[in-house]
């Protein structure tokens, strides 16, 4: 199988992104998902809403399981991560856009924050 063009530009992005950058594209991906899944369960679709949000949860794991322990809001995250979860297991099994909602808010927060910590630390680096 020859490897299409935008498949080989996502994986150079991928194997050139900094850390920082890392993060920020699993938020978007966790954005999306969120979004897709909030749409499937309005839309009574089970199984498009069952498998976004898996990926979201996949994602936040994958968050979690990458977390600097020895990060002073370390603790914090691990607790923000694991309710996350929970909400999004919620959403899933009540098929209740809600919960997806409120994590989807916290997502788009998150990925601010890691915006303004990643340009934090590539002024430092340069400064």
């Amino acid at each position: 199988m020859i490897p299409s063009p935008t498949n080989k530009y996502l994986e150079t992005t991928i194997q050139t992104a900094t850390p920082n950058q890392l993060l920020i594209m699993l938020c978007d991906g966790a954005i999306r998902f969120c979004r897709q899944g909030i749409d499937a369960i309005e839309k009574h679709d089970v199984e498009g809403a069952n498998r976004n949000l898996c990926k979201v949860q996949n994602i936040v794991s994958e968050f979690a399981l990458t977390l600097d322990r020895s990060s002073p809001v370390a603790e914090n995250l691990l607790k923000l991560y694991e309710y996350f979860n929970a909400r999004l297991i919620e959403a899933n099994i009540k098929k209740d856009p809600e919960p997806a909602k409120e994590v989807l808010g916290y997502l788009l927060e998150l990925k601010e924050t890691w915006m303004q910590a990643a340009l934090t630390a590539r002024a430092a680096s340069h400064g």
